[in-house]
């Protein structure tokens, strides 16, 4: 049975909105003034270089899937946006037949992979060796810093572990010497039967499958997930091998008892806030799946903006 539609006063909506710009407008103005000036951060824009995120959209509002902006006096923005339509009171809601149209094996994949995701006990062992391994024996690395420990340190610290990644995205960065180490071949086909909610990119990538779902998701819920790949990254990097010193930031030394039970620790309190999103997420992929495509969650929408 679809979801009941949840009606939204115009003084509600004008007045998340605009709390949804200024909070994505302080999450994002780093990134942005180092933008207008050609500076870069080797941790913070990774968020926007590898996710490909735009300020821009990030801070747009959306009502999500199920609700209906009523109308005010003056004219709802979201009436000249992709996927919305407005109906013959002049309300405005998410089209979720158009938006399943054009993205629907999307949100089939996101929910599977989600579910599985959730389904499955977190692993805390890794102890962020991937960055390590994205390293291992390679004169060339991903970022201009200096390793901590040096390139013969690094190379040690990964002999004397034992790599355990299932995250595709970060094994496809492994050096070709430290493939081999990796005790899991994770691959595309493999990523629903492999992730798992302990992996940091698992967490950070709440954001990705956020974004993925577009105007399906409530802005509110896209801002914690952005905010939670922040956090994640810092971890990702802190304890990586290289040195964050240019940035002031500490770094989380894995190769020591210490820095092992700091990762472990983080990871967790990371880990149960990506839990806590993901079910929000799963929650918008159930209210889109279970709208009737013939009855659009557009209503008696009148008009449909494409582009």
């Amino acid at each position: 049975m679809p979801p009941v539609a949840v009606r939204l006063p115009v003084e509600e909506w004008s007045a998340r909105s605009r709390a949804h710009a200024e909070r994505a407008d302080a999450l994002t103005a780093g990134h942005r003034a180092r933008r207008a000036t050609g500076e870069r951060h080797a941790v913070e824009d990774f968020l926007y270089e590898y996710y490909s995120t735009r300020p821009a959209l990030l801070r747009r509002w959306h009502p999500g899937a199920g609700a209906v902006l009523e109308p005010g006096s003056g004219p709802t923005p979201h009436a000249t946006w992709r996927w919305y339509a407005t109906g013959d009171d002049g309300a405005v809601r998410l089209d979720v037949a158009a938006f399943l149209a054009d993205r629907g094996d999307t949100v089939r994949f996101v929910q599977r992979l989600l579910a599985a995701t959730a389904a499955r006990p977190a692993f805390t062992g890794c102890f962020g060796l991937h960055e390590w391994a994205m390293v291992y024996r390679q004169d060339e690395h991903r970022h201009a810093l200096p390793l901590r420990l040096g390139q013969a340190g690094t190379d040690a610290v990964v002999d004397g572990h034992q790599v355990r990644c299932t995250h595709f995205d970060a094994y496809r960065f492994f050096t070709p010497a430290a493939v081999a180490l990796n005790r899991v071949r994770p691959t595309r086909a493999t990523q629903v039967d492999l992730e798992q909610p302990g992996c940091l990119h698992a967490s950070m990538d709440v954001h990705k499958w956020a974004t993925k779902l577009g105007p399906a998701v409530p802005g509110e819920l896209a801002l914690d997930c952005f905010a939670l790949a922040a956090d994640v990254r810092l971890l990702d990097m802190q304890a990586s091998p290289y040195d964050l010193t240019p940035y002031r930031l500490a770094p989380v030394a894995i190769e020591t008892t210490e820095g092992k039970a700091e990762y472990v620790r983080r990871q967790r309190e990371l880990a149960d806030r990506a839990g806590e999103l993901r079910v929000r997420l799963l929650g918008v992929c159930e209210t889109l799946l279970t709208t009737a495509p013939d009855g659009g969650g557009a209503g008696s929408a009148r008009r449909t903006v494409r582009g």
